[in-house]
């Protein structure tokens, strides 16, 4: 059974830095295309971002772009995503969710296994 755990999430200031990860085990990680996903309190989830199976073909949201940036290491079955100049609105529960399929998307409805999530709070 796959599972996946978050962690990295916290309190920050505005502009301030996280970087998130994201821990699978059961399978290897080099089976799956991984996605980042936020729910704000009263919000519709959001596809943040995501990488696709073999690494390197990856998607934001345009709310994030030049902003936060996803990696894999395969080795450590570990997706991170960095997280920079964050802003009150980035304020959210992250999830990474994982999918056998090749490439990623950034519709929740595609990924079949996902994390607890960990609670990223932006404010000062």
């Amino acid at each position: 059974q796959l599972q996946l755990v978050e962690s990295g999430g916290g309190l920050v200031q505005p502009g301030g830095s996280l970087r998130l990860s994201c821990v699978v085990s059961g399978f290897p990680l080099d089976h799956y295309a991984i996605g980042w996903f936020r729910q704000a309190p009263g919000k519709e989830r959001e596809g943040v971002s995501c990488d696709s199976r073999g690494g390197g073909n990856t998607k934001y949201a345009d709310s994030v772009q030049g902003r936060f940036t996803i990696s894999r290491d395969n080795a450590k079955d570990t997706v991170y995503l960095q997280m920079n100049r964050l802003k009150p609105e980035d304020t959210a529960d992250y999830y990474c969710a994982a999918t056998r399929g090749l490439y990623c998307s950034l519709y929740g409805d595609d990924y079949y296994d996902w994390g607890q999530g960990t609670q990223v709070t932006v404010s000062s």
